[in-house]
């Protein structure tokens, strides 16, 4: 990637693993002649612990993690989203990623410039970079593929610099979005939102049947939350990729 000098570069960092990792590099690589600027999408549904990981992120890296809201939505929050618009999610992604991940970053973009913008996108996620090229921003730098990096990788180089990886990975979720992440389809993460987050998942229980919504796929058949066994046949816990900018795309692995 030809980076020039006195460019700037935006980096979203989504409270994951794969993005701290990405703008640590895009520092180290880039900071020497570009303007590289760490930013961030918070949402009230996300797990607390995402602030101390945020906090400390932004001592590694040595710079300031700026915050990017949408003004139409000032809470910030996926359930007011939900209630106002009355949808949750369908084929093409859910209305809280839209509202408060896209749009905010259209919104950011209205007032700043970026020449290039780095994602999460880990080493085995080309197929997916390459649609959300195609279909948002052709500047994009595949940093973490640059590098070789898989999550597991991320996971290493944080953990050797003594930085505690967000709760939601110790508690077994397999990233750190927002807890009950409604463009979930797994038997398996529902019931582990229902074991360690018995309120989330009441409450998405309570708004998925109020717009009539059925999240789980037990057998290719959907059903509502409050209808999925406890011991549901076991299938692979992965709801969605990190929750960013590109969560319409189909889901590989986690980023």
């Amino acid at each position: 990637m030809m980076v020039e000098e006195g460019q700037t570069i935006a980096v979203w960092f989504s409270c994951g693993a794969a993005s701290a990792v990405a703008a640590k590099l895009a520092i180290q690589q880039y900071g020497n002649i570009a303007n590289v600027r760490v930013l961030n999408t918070p949402v009230l549904e996300e797990g607390a612990d995402n602030q101390r990981f945020r906090k400390d992120v932004g001592n590694w890296l040595g710079v300031k993690i700026e915050t990017v809201t949408n003004p139409k939505w000032p809470e910030n929050s996926a359930q007011a989203v939900w209630d106002k618009t009355r949808f949750l999610s369908g084929p093409f992604g859910a209305r809280c990623t839209l509202e408060l991940k896209k749009n905010a970053r259209y919104a950011w973009e209205k007032d700043n410039h970026a020449d290039w913008h780095i994602l999460g996108f880990t080493a085995d996620e080309n197929d997916r970079f390459q649609r959300f090229k195609l279909t948002e921003r052709s500047n994009v730098i595949p940093i973490l593929a640059m590098y070789g990096l898989k999550k597991r990788g991320c996971f290493e180089i944080l953990e050797k610099e003594g930085i505690r990886l967000p709760e939601a990975y110790a508690l077994g979720y397999p990233n750190a979005n927002c807890r009950g992440c409604v463009k979930a389809t797994s038997p398996d993460y529902w019931n582990l939102v229902r074991r360690v987050d018995p309120d989330v998942f009441a409450a998405r229980v309570q708004t998925s049947r109020d717009l009539g919504v059925r999240l789980v796929e037990i057998h290719k058949e959907r059903v509502f939350l409050d209808e999925l066994p406890t011991q549901a046949e076991q299938q692979s816990l992965i709801p969605s990729p990190d929750c960013g900018f590109w969560c319409e795309e189909p889901a590989g692995e986690p980023s």
